[in-house]
């Protein structure tokens, strides 16, 4: 007659352990974006220096270096983590694969392409206008295409597999819009070389070109996408149950998958047309809120996106103030960090 009350009980000391561990995370990440927040006004072209801050903040360009450079770079880059984050959060799930990241479906091939073909034409035609115009039309061109790109890379993906029904065959098709659109991207760069640095700097992902204008954009996307996805949460958790679990709860598989796919595009799209390929952040960010705290998707999905922006913008600051005062490409800095850390992970459970 004691085994029940005592099991009743070790599961709700486990359940109140659970619920401290998730506070305690929601706590930390914000405490790491404040502070990685200030870290990102302080930090330029000087590295970590507080006086050269204060000078800065008391100088006559106060307004431009601090207001209008330092701090849409600051903002923008932990919303472009929040959406690779929540991204990341919904291929995983979707897909019910730890190692599925949001440039699955093709997207980041089709970003890349599409900017090749911006920049390739703007190496033609820029002969015949200004410097400047050619300029200032080749980064709203790339903008425009690298978010147009990536859509059409999960559309060609969608086609290919038919549908969303089968998770396989979209992941398959996935990979073969990826190669192939990766090749066409290279054929445009053999043709017009001058095109491969644009497409080197945006394959290597930045944050040095964030503007008030991409944060809005950019807030505006992470306000329509994170509570639609955490509305869908509880599908996701009737998905991790497999398939035909979910559809004996009634739940119509095509439509709900179709629409996770979509709004893994949206939020794909949106951080790639801003920054470039940031690498690793949709796939470990997802990865640390489960080992610290699992818990069922609403809680993972909101988590991820507050994980992902404190890893970019952690990112963001070590890459501006490492060797100042030449930057690092964030990109870099994200895929060696993460794919360290991946490394970790599997050498530790080898040898557990």
């Amino acid at each position: 007659m004691s085994v029940a009350p005592a099991s009743t009980h070790v599961a709700s000391h486990d359940a109140h352990d659970d619920r401290t561990r998730r506070r305690r995370l929601v706590l930390a990440l914000m405490v790491l974006a404040i502070a990685l927040s200030v870290a990102g006004l302080v930090v330029g072209s000087q590295g970590w220096s507080w006086q050269a801050f204060v000078s800065d903040v008391s100088g006559p360009q106060a307004d431009l270096i601090v207001g209008q450079i330092r701090a849409p770079r600051t903002l923008g880059a932990l919303m472009i983590g929040a959406l690779l984050g929540l991204a990341g959060a919904v291929a995983q799930g979707l897909f019910r694969n730890p190692l599925a990241d949001p440039y699955l479906l093709g997207s980041a091939a089709g970003a890349s392409f599409a900017v090749v073909l911006v920049l390739a034409a703007s190496t033609l035609t820029g002969h015949a206008i200004s410097l400047a115009t050619a300029a200032l039309l080749s980064r709203i061109g790339i903008v425009a295409a690298a978010f147009a790109g990536a859509l059409v890379g999960v559309l060609l993906t969608l086609m290919l597999a038919r549908g969303a029904q089968q998770g396989v065959r979209l992941l398959l098709a996935g990979v073969v819009v990826g190669v192939v659109l990766g090749a066409a991207g290279d054929l445009v760069t053999t043709i017009s070389p001058d095109a491969l640095r644009g497409k080197q700097v945006f394959m290597l992902g930045s944050t040095g070109f964030l503007g008030w204008s991409s944060v809005w954009v950019l807030l505006a996307g992470l306000a329509i996408a994170l509570p639609i996805t955490c509305r869908l949460a509880r599908v996701l958790d009737a998905l991790s149950l497999g398939d035909d679990t979910a559809a004996s709860l009634g739940l119509p598989l095509p439509r709900i998958r179709l629409a996770l796919v979509v709004l893994m595009a949206l939020c794909t799209g949106l951080a790639v047309s801003q920054s470039g390929l940031v690498a690793f952040v949709g796939l470990v960010a997802p990865h640390l809120v489960r080992r610290y705290a699992p818990a069922p998707h609403s809680y993972t999905l909101a988590a991820s996106a507050g994980m992902g922006g404190v890893l970019l913008l952690a990112a963001d600051v070590l890459a501006r103030g490492l060797i100042a005062p030449q930057e690092l490409p964030v990109g870099v800095l994200t895929a060696v960090l993460g794919g360290g850390y991946l490394l970790w992970l599997l050498h530790r459970r080898r040898v557990g």
